[in-house]
């Protein structure tokens, strides 16, 4: 199995498989394949979803109930899975003792014997209390990963008993030795109108944290004054219409 990254602001995950390889992803991952890829999707026996239960809680996380299988059959072939929005595609080497934590729509694919699974660690409250941000995946087995981080990566090497506050939505991948709890912002004024929420994500050491610099919920929140309104079905920026843009298109 070989695999390459092509492009810079919106690369995709190229895949090149030998005859009876394979590679899992999350379903509605694929961008375009060869004809000698054959595809088996299911809930269960992929990726760490033992069962229902295992398919149920990977949904929870923030993963899609079912995970496909890409084989190449009979001949070599290729797969490739592209980024959603700008970011960066990363490779990680999973093992027993070297586990991850990622954002909940971080994981691209992964070989067959790569787990993806709910990743709630020390606190459960963390994921019931802290937003979308603090709902965490967590990649175990063996083998080889690929996560797709949005934005540019800060990288972090945090020593034992170091700690870094983060808000939710930059939180991309950690080592999952790193504790990970919730940090109410103090003073009620800073909490209420300071703009930031009210928690942020405590990260301590040690162990390595990879941070992203585009949170989808705040491209998503930049992009709304430019998009039509519900109402009208249609917006207005800097004097175009852009509702009537799109109806041309």
């Amino acid at each position: 199995m070989d695999h390459q990254v092509i492009g810079t602001v919106l690369p995709v995950l190229e895949m090149k498989l030998d005859a009876g390889e394979s590679v899992v992803a999350e379903s509605g991952e694929l961008s375009w394949m060869t004809s000698s890829i054959e595809l088996s999707t299911a809930a269960s026996g992929k990726a760490g979803a033992k069962g229902i239960f295992g398919a149920v809680k990977r949904a929870v996380a923030g993963g899609s109930f079912f995970m496909t299988e890409y084989t190449a059959t009979g001949a070599p072939g290729m797969v490739a899975f592209a980024t959603r929005v700008p970011g960066q595609i990363l490779p990680i080497d999973v093992s027993p003792g070297n586990e991850y934590m990622i954002h909940r729509s971080g994981y691209l694919c992964g070989v067959p014997s790569v787990e993806l699974s709910i990743g709630f660690q020390q606190k459960l409250g963390a994921g019931l209390f802290g937003g979308a941000g603090f709902i965490l995946q967590k990649v175990a087995g063996t083998g080889t990963a690929w996560v797709e981080l949005d934005g540019e990566i800060v990288e972090y090497e945090l020593a034992p008993g170091e700690s870094i506050r983060v808000h939710p939505g930059h939180v991309g991948m950690f080592h999952a030795n790193v504790a990970f709890e919730l940090d109410r912002i103090k003073g009620i004024k800073n909490m209420f109108f300071g703009g930031d929420g009210i928690f942020l994500a405590k990260l301590t050491g040690p162990g390595h944290v990879w941070l992203q610099t585009l949170p989808l919920p705040k491209l998503a929140q930049s992009l709304m004054p430019y998009l039509p309104e519900a109402s009208s079905g249609e917006g207005k920026s800097g004097g175009f219409n852009i509702g009537s843009l799109l109806d041309d298109n």
